[in-house]
């Protein structure tokens, strides 16, 4: 079990517990009083700790290094995953992962971010940061699943889309722009669910849908915090006041009206109870697909249009009335 800084008081406290039942192991005495004031303890301090979680301490969660990611909820949750390469273009995008499934037997395309399990996956998944070819193959699926009629289902965990200069020599950012184009106007139901982290553009390149939502403890921004802070403070030690400032949680989003739903997560984060996390999403798209299959595509396009046209914040400035009189004065 890995802890985070904030987690520490947990850590200590399983680590007595640990102690207590070598020790009783090796010396046959009895310390079941003493566990159960310990396990008492630590769900009291969990309680302390998960009710009054600053939005940097979300940000954190949402990077969890045991958090359930994109290939894990489709095991979970969709039966005969059959997943489709590459864009057709140039490669296959490995941080861009997606095909044919079943969900409680309706067929539906399902795509999503991957970042990778371990050290050297998550070189080859390129840390869930997509190349434009990622996007591309997205785009394709998605057109599959218009022409055969299948719900489109988006999982999205990615730091931003991959900034390398390979990356925009092959037109990056007109990837993501034909994909918010081209997602607005699909004709099957589409559903995006932020289950990690959501940043920049490379979140939006697959987070066009009828419904959005958030898990709870995730976070969605046109920046990161650190990017943020190295930009205004010219270094990373004012994340925290950034990731505040930002107004990036789920919570936020669903306040601003950005998303439709916020998503429960088991007590202490997705990553404590993965099945039970993989339940809840399941259920969600179950009643979202059944939801939105029954309005009509034309609808569907003109309520997806209108939600994100409604999106930010303006003023209208009423320009000044000319004096007349200082007019005819000059």
């Amino acid at each position: 079990m890995q802890f985070l800084d904030f987690e520490k008081p947990l850590e200590e406290l399983y680590a007595q517990v640990t102690k207590l039942k070598e020790m009783s192991a090796k010396s046959k005495v009895d310390v079941t009083n003493s566990v159960r004031e310990l396990e008492a303890a630590i769900e009291k301090t969990k309680a302390h700790i998960y009710e009054n979680l600053t939005p940097w301490q979300r940000v954190q969660l949402s990077r969890h290094p045991d958090r359930p990611y994109t290939l894990y909820y489709i095991e979970k949750i969709f039966r005969n995953f059959t997943e489709l390469y590459g864009d057709r273009q140039v490669r296959d995008d490995k941080a861009m992962i997606g095909g044919m499934a079943e969900l409680n037997g309706q067929p539906v395309m399902v795509i999503g971010h991957q970042k990778g399990v371990n050290t050297k996956m998550r070189q080859m998944r390129n840390f869930g940061m997509a190349n434009p070819e990622g996007y591309r193959k997205a785009l394709r699926l998605m057109k599959m699943a218009e022409k055969f009629n299948r719900p489109i289902i988006t999982f999205i965990d990615t730091p931003g889309a991959f900034p390398g200069l390979e990356a925009e020599e092959r037109g990056q950012a007109e990837a993501i722009a034909r994909n918010l184009f081209e997602m607005v106007n699909m004709r099957v139901p589409v559903i995006c669910v932020i289950i990690g982290e959501g940043a920049s553009g490379g979140a939006l390149g697959i987070g066009i849908g009828d419904k959005v939502a958030m898990l709870e403890n995730t976070w969605y921004s046109v920046i990161s915090p650190e990017s943020c802070s190295s930009i205004l403070w010219r270094n990373w030690n004012f994340k925290e006041k950034a990731a505040e400032q930002l107004r990036l949680t789920s919570q936020d989003m669903s306040g601003f009206g950005l998303v439709d739903d916020v998503i429960p997560e088991p007590f202490g984060g997705a990553h404590a109870d993965h099945s039970a996390m993989a339940e809840t999403i399941k259920g969600y798209l179950i009643n979202a697909i059944n939801e939105l299959s029954t309005i009509s595509p034309d609808d569907r396009v003109t309520q997806r249009i209108e939600k994100f046209s409604r999106m930010g914040f303006y003023n209208e400035i009423e320009e000044p009335v000319e004096n007349n009189s200082v007019l005819h004065s000059n």
